[in-house]
């Protein structure tokens, strides 16, 4: 791909577009700590000081996918919440399906929990304060916008819905850093299998953080 130097804003943000794409196709090959701007810049056919016109820094660029990823999600998890709960079922009910649905659903978004989890400790860091006011606005419209889907179905979450939403993104992208666990940790467990007890996968670690939190962890009477 080559590129003429961008004279309209209409180019500007075609040669942004290309950017975007080409970072997406990257993450479907590479974990995020391994995409570069280096390689970003020549799979995009661009010089590095040109990608850095329209982005100031990776973490820039990453931050932006975090958006997009998140909005796509949210599509895909309205169709999942609506298919899967029972509107007439008890609440503790309508909060263990919502916690199936939200971990499955969680579970299969790779990209998206690999960029949740590098979010506070990585791409937080090397953008400007803009970047960041930006960043956040979207990111509290996308928590916003998950409340309001969520409370659809357990209204008794009620203001709570937003932190429990945050928490959940935070909760993946943590515990996805964990999943799968590195070769040598596997081998490790092969000899000590007694090691390995808490060696969940992402979606069971998930439903468990998720039902805790709507129901809780103590029996009933």
């Amino acid at each position: 791909m080559t590129f003429q130097r961008a004279r309209s804003e209409e180019q500007r943000q075609i040669r942004r577009r290309a950017i975007l794409d080409t970072a997406v196709a990257m993450l479907g090959e590479m974990p995020v700590a391994e995409l570069t701007l280096n390689e970003l810049s020549r799979r995009v056919g661009l010089a590095k000081s040109n990608v850095l016109r329209y982005f100031e820094s990776r973490e820039a660029v990453l931050l932006e996918l975090l958006d997009h990823f998140t909005g796509v999600w949210l599509g895909e998890l309205a169709q999942e919440l609506e298919a899967g709960i029972e509107p007439d079922a008890s609440l503790e009910a309508r909060a263990r399906q919502l916690a199936e649905i939200l971990s499955r659903s969680l579970a299969g978004q790779e990209v998206l929990c690999d960029l949740a989890g590098a979010q506070g400790g990585v791409l937080e860091h090397n953008v400007s304060p803009e970047v960041l006011r930006r960043h956040k606005r979207s990111s509290l419209g996308r928590v916003t916008d998950m409340a309001e889907l969520l409370n659809r179905y357990l209204p008794e979450l009620g203001d709570d819905a937003q932190l429990f939403c945050l928490m959940s993104l935070i909760s993946a992208g943590a515990l996805a850093t964990y999943v799968p666990p590195p070769p040598n940790l596997l081998a490790v467990y092969a000899q000590e299998p007694d090691l390995g007890r808490f060696n969940l996968n992402l979606q069971d670690a998930l439903r468990f953080t998720f039902t805790s939190a709507l129901v809780g962890v103590l029996p009933r009477a």
